[in-house]
């Protein structure tokens, strides 16, 4: 699935204006192109997530002056990361994180360099001193590294005398080895036919209970490219037969692709979600996750149908859902049916779904980890879908903390720490982004460089005045329900309250929601019964907001 083969630099070289390249999530192959063919006005280049290869010759990158951003991340390149690319004069980013790069990190010479990544590779020796302010996860999965921010390297002389020490080692093994290898050979000729009998019973008991346990007969499976239905009640199918389908691309987020597949059976429509973050989880591991998250039943949950492994990559296969997310609903296509009793329904749909995983699954610190708008799918009648859920433990970490929405929480930013009430935050800033219009840019951030941001966005709905000004201009029904939506406004407020302790729980925050109506009782003013200013506001400057007002 995903474009293919060969990149044909030649092609795009007379376009004299081209400023930004991406062919990023998907299949492609061979070397490096030759990007140097494209001028020196190229400011972008975009190539992770592919299969390209091999060495990167060192001057691949001379002469590209106003190159800034450089993803190269999940690929299969080796070597030693080309001098050129470190002297790149306004490189900003930089991406190189699991490939197969080895030998020492070269001093980059930008002053403007943000963020680099270069985790999972094979570097060694010291890193360099323009590096040295740079997060220690950039550079894990590298043994051969040290020196700030990681541990001090060694002095040349105990490097010398552990090597020594280690060859010596390795002398006495194999000379042991070999002697353990003769002895063995005097005495297998005094083996008898009877013990040789032995030996193949005793192998052939193995085998036959190796391929009766459930467990290896799946590691066969995934060995030959089978796709694992997770459920009984669904039709199934190969993994060839998604490969035949008429594909259509769908998007790629923080997490993976996404991509349409239409069987040729008569008209399956089925989504295929491929995840290449999921590289240290093993197949047991993720078989029994993903078997039990399989085996989850809810109206407001999107369930999952089957699941294919492979060490390089994860496809989770699920229905498709024609009308969408709710993100394109309020940000994208302006959704006339979004009036406030459709968005009421939506949250509490949302509300009972995250309350069925926190039932379901309560060893999980995040239910849920990953709640945002276009993660809400919403059916035909506007029935809400939760996806993307529970997969925080299958992602690798350094990549789930950097993207998840649950890692934006306070908490996390502060004390690097996720709770039970971490997916109650995500809930509050879902209502608040439904109610106000406004969109959350902070999500689209990577790290903890959004955090303080996102929390800004929620102090920037907390200064408004709380008239229904404050609400989404394109929401229609709200006669007579200003009264219930100032009530979910301040529902919202409680679930953001950025002190843990202060925080609503989920059953809190569910039990209110459930309370709401559509329209104001005729008693009732606009009071919401919640006392007080039980949320807290950081004091942000407005130059802190960030977010973005649809019109």
């Amino acid at each position: 699935m995903g474009l293919g083969g060969l990149i044909d630099v030649e092609a795009l070289s007379g376009l004299t204006h081209l400023r930004t390249i991406s062919f990023m999530n998907n299949d492609f192959e061979g070397p490096m192109p030759d990007v140097k063919k494209l001028g020196g006005a190229l400011r972008g280049l975009f190539l992770s997530n592919n299969r390209f290869s091999g060495n990167i010759k060192d001057d691949a990158f001379f002469g590209m002056r106003s190159l800034r951003n450089v993803y190269l991340a999940n690929n299969e390149f080796v070597g030693k990361i080309p001098k050129s690319l470190s002297e790149l004069p306004k490189l900003a980013n930089l991406l190189l994180d699991d490939n197969q790069f080895e030998g020492e990190i070269p001093d980059f010479s930008s002053m403007g360099l943000r963020t680099v990544n270069l985790a999972n590779n094979k570097l060694e020796g010291p890193i360099p001193v323009s590096l040295s302010n740079i997060s220690p996860r950039s550079f894990s999965g590298n043994d051969g590294l040290c020196g700030k921010p990681l541990e001090p390297c060694m002095s040349s002389l105990k490097r010398s005398v552990h090597r020594i020490t280690i060859i010596i080692i390795v002398i006495v093994g194999v000379v042991a080895l070999a002697a353990i290898s003769i002895a063995c050979f005097i005495c297998c000729g005094r083996w008898t036919r009877k013990t040789q009998l032995e030996k193949s019973s005793s192998e052939l008991m193995y085998k036959k209970e190796f391929n009766n346990t459930h467990k290896q007969q799946y590691y066969k499976k995934g060995e030959h490219g089978k796709l694992y239905f997770v459920r009984n009640d669904r039709e199934t199918f190969e993994l060839h037969d998604l490969l035949k389908a008429s594909a259509e691309v769908m998007g790629g987020g923080s997490l993976g692709s996404s991509y349409k597949a239409t069987l040729l059976d008569g008209g399956t429509t089925m989504v295929v979600k491929r995840f290449r973050h999921m590289s240290n989880v093993r197949r047991d591991e993720f078989h029994e996750h993903v078997t039990r998250l399989g085996m989850l039943s809810h109206p407001n949950l999107l369930p999952l149908v089957a699941f294919y492994y492979r060490r390089e990559e994860k496809l989770l296969i699920s229905d498709f859902v024609d009308n969408g997310s709710l993100a394109s609903h309020l940000h994208g296509k302006r959704s006339r049916r979004l009036d406030w009793p459709t968005r009421l329904k939506i949250i509490k749909g949302v509300a009972r779904g995250l309350g069925y995983l926190y039932k379901e699954l309560p060893s999980l610190t995040l239910p849920h980890g990953h709640l945002k708008s276009s993660n809400v799918l919403l059916d035909d009648t506007f029935e809400p879908l939760l996806q993307d859920y529970a997969l925080v433990s299958l992602i690798n970490k350094g990549h789930a903390q950097q993207f998840m929405v649950a890692y934006k929480s306070p908490e996390f930013s502060q004390h690097d720490i996720v709770t039970k009430k971490t997916d109650v935050w995500s809930l509050g800033i879902l209502i608040l982004e439904m109610l106000t219009g406004k969109f959350p840019t902070n999500y689209l951030k990577q790290g903890k460089s959004g955090n303080a941001d996102l929390a800004a966005w929620v102090n920037s709905v907390l200064r408004e005045e709380w008239t229904d000004e404050v609400f989404d201009i394109d929401m229609k029904g709200m006669e007579n329900g200003e009264g219930e939506m100032l009530k979910l406004l301040k529902i919202g407020m409680c679930c953001c309250e950025w002190n843990v302790e202060r925080r609503w729980d989920l059953r809190q925050a569910i039990e209110k929601i459930e309370e709401l109506k559509e329209r104001d009782s005729d008693e009732e003013n606009s009071s919401s019964g919640i006392e007080g200013d039980v949320y807290s506001s950081r004091g942000m400057t407005e130059d802190a907001f960030s977010f973005s007002v649809n019109g």
